[in-house]
């Protein structure tokens, strides 16, 4: 499940940044490159799994949908702390840099 679950969140958010990639303020390309990374991951894990252990290719268990949903909310996390860092608005770093070169006008 938790496979299904990153590649429906990689699969929302690839359209959006798409639209958006001339004004990527919000930097969702480095959303995207870290869900479709996940998603790439899981996929390689389930197959390796499968191909060495069997069983089911795709586990439909409530651990594994809240696994899923972990991976995705960390994938959030990672993506949030990314674009605080870089600030491409300028509101947490511009305002002190906008304020004292206006004040020589």
């Amino acid at each position: 499940m938790w496979l299904i679950i990153l590649a429906f969140a990689a699969a929302i958010v690839t359209p959006l940044w798409y639209s958006m990639a001339d004004d990527d303020k919000y930097l969702l390309k480095v959303l995207c490159l870290i869900l479709w990374g996940a998603t790439i991951m899981v996929f390689v894990d389930h197959v390796y799994g499968f191909l060495t252990e069997g069983g089911e290719f795709l586990e439909m268990t409530l651990d594994a949908t809240l696994l899923g949903f972990t991976m995705l909310i960390f994938a959030l996390i990672i993506w949030e702390i990314v674009l605080l860092l870089k600030d491409p608005k300028g509101v947490l770093y511009g305002r002190r840099n906008n304020s004292s070169g206006n004040a020589g006008n």
